[in-house]
Order: structure tokens, then sequence, then C-alpha cells
């Protein structure tokens, strides 16, 4: 899927995009409001100034993605691995945050 479909698919109403592979796509400005993104390839996005308030983004891959000011209000970052990652001036009250399941011997 490309940039012009996703959003071209969210205006029209359609918030379910899970597994989707967007791999340096440039997202910067974008409302994507109550968006699912659960098990997403997301590495090296801009997402700046974007909002993702209210969004599923369990177990999305953000590495090298640039969230500087993004809204993540009541976003679910279940195990997301944020390590390394631009958040100056993200918002993130009422996120969700839990690590991954860590297996056990």
């Amino acid at each position: 899927m490309n940039i012009k479909e996703l959003l071209s698919r969210y205006n029209a109403g359609q918030r379910d995009f899970r597994n989707i592979t967007l791999i340096a796509a440039n997202l910067r400005n974008v409302n994507l409001r109550g968006i699912n993104l659960s098990g997403a390839d997301l590495r090296g996005v801009n997402l700046s100034n974007a909002n993702l308030s209210h969004a599923n983004l369990t177990n999305v891959r953000l590495q090298g993605a640039n969230l500087r000011e993004t809204d993540l209000t009541a976003a679910n970052l279940t195990d997301v691995d944020l390590n390394g990652i631009d958040m100056s001036q993200t918002h993130l009250s009422r996120a969700i945050f839990q690590p991954s399941k860590v297996a056990t011997q």
C-alpha cells in the first residue's frame, strides 16, 4: 500500500490497516486519529506533527522513525520498541505502554 491509497481509504472511513508496510514514508502533519496500525512495518517513517491520538500501534515496527511533536494521546503502544526514536515534544498523555512479553525458560 502507498501513502495516497492509505489516506484515501482513511478519509473514506476505513480505520483498520493492520500489518501494512510503509517503510520510510513521509506522513508528516497527517491526521490518522483512531487508526489501527497494529503489526505494521513503519521503519524510518516520518510522522512528525501527525495526529495518531487513540491509535492502535500495538507491535508496530518503528525503528528509525521520526515522532517529533506527534500526538499520541491515548494511543496503544504495547510491545513497541521506542529506543532511538525521535520523540521530542511528543504528546503522550493517557498513552498505553506495556513491555514485550519475555520468554521464560
